[in-house]
């Protein structure tokens, strides 16, 4: 019997099964954990990928991506998401999960709920599971300034 998750934040069991489900999993792992190496694992190589989200503005290629991950972990915010409220659907060499995440954006002195409307594409390459695609969007637009602050104007 599969499990069904209701919110996936990255410590799950994985089902080990080779699944997009398992990849989604890494990648909250990964992200949850800044784990830079484990991100690039998740992530198609090269110049394919693309994420498009407020804080990043469109990147593409894993080089630009890797670095908006890079800017983000190395400054004073840290950022922890939960991606809740899902629906998953996909074919053999693709998986589409589209959500909503919700977590924490804190630095030294401030810490802000945070929410954003949340896409991943992952297709299958050489048997893995690899993300192509991101897209987050934000339906609160004071929530969007005071995180922007957090993550570019803090120096705590």
């Amino acid at each position: 019997m599969k499990e069904r998750f209701e919110e996936i934040t990255g410590a799950e069991q994985k089902a080990g099964d080779g699944g997009a489900l398992d990849a989604l999993i890494e990648f909250y792992r990964a992200f949850n954990s800044a784990d830079m190496v484990g991100l690039e694992a998740i992530w198609f190589p090269g110049a394919a990928p693309s994420m498009d989200n407020p804080i990043g503005g469109i990147r593409r290629g894993w080089k630009e991506i890797a670095g908006g991950y890079t800017k983000l972990f190395g400054g004073a915010a840290t950022v922890n998401v939960t991606f809740h409220d899902f629906t998953s659907q996909g074919g053999h060499d693709w998986h589409l999960f589209v959500g909503r995440e919700r977590g924490k954006c804190r630095t030294a002195s401030n810490s802000l709920d945070v929410a954003f409307r949340t896409t991943r594409w992952f297709i299958r390459m050489d048997g893995a599971w690899r993300q192509l695609h991101h897209h987050g969007s934000v339906e609160d637009p004071e929530m969007l300034a005071a995180y922007q602050s957090l993550i570019f104007g803090s120096s705590d």
